[in-house]
């Protein structure tokens, strides 16, 4: 079983800003980009799963539109963290505290009052064990955050676990980027 993991397009935020689970649009140039590379890479059997948010859905049916008799699944346990009220403002105008907070208590602490990593991570993994058990192929869109606890769910870590090996892994994954994770099935 594979499953095909994609980061959503960049998405029209300025830099600097702090955007989690902020339902912001994509850019059109850059979604165009990426929906051409996916139609020449993504298997047409597979399942389709993304998150709601409109930076990942709208490339989600852009691609199962073009591939056609694709079955697709909006799940909000995908979508980026909450970062409650820090959503949306600069990284600069958020209290030195509250973010000395969250270093301090990476896995628990709950920025701007949203959601922890910690419960985010719990969410994708009730997610990641729901679509082993489909044993067959899927396509997931969804975000940099949620692709780094996918990637812990991988190497079977409880999700404490996979909070802090999510927090510690350095964010280098591109918009538009595809990631192949493999599974097994007995």
């Amino acid at each position: 079983m594979r499953l095909y993991l994609i980061r959503h397009p960049q998405p029209l935020v300025a830099k600097g800003i702090c955007y989690g689970s902020s339902d912001v649009a994509a850019d059109p140039h850059d979604h165009a980009r990426i929906l051409q590379s996916l139609l020449l890479s993504l298997p047409k059997n597979a399942r389709f799963f993304s998150s709601p948010l409109q930076r990942c859905a709208g490339l989600a049916r852009d691609v199962a539109d073009v591939l056609g008799n694709v079955t697709l699944s909006f799940d909000a346990r995908l979508a980026e963290m909450d970062f409650g009220s820090w959503e949306l403002r600069t990284w600069d105008d958020i209290p030195r505290a509250e973010i000395d907070a969250w270093a301090s208590d990476t896995i628990h602490y709950r920025p701007g009052g949203g959601e922890s990593v910690l419960q985010m991570a719990q969410r994708v993994r009730a997610f990641h064990d729901e679509v082993l058990m489909l044993q067959q192929d899927c396509v997931v869109i969804c975000h940099a955050g949620t692709i780094r606890l996918l990637l812990a769910c991988q190497r079977s870590l409880l999700p404490a676990e996979m909070a802090l090996y999510a927090a510690q892994s350095s964010h280098q994954i591109a918009y538009g980027e595809v990631i192949h994770l493999e599974w097994q099935i007995p």
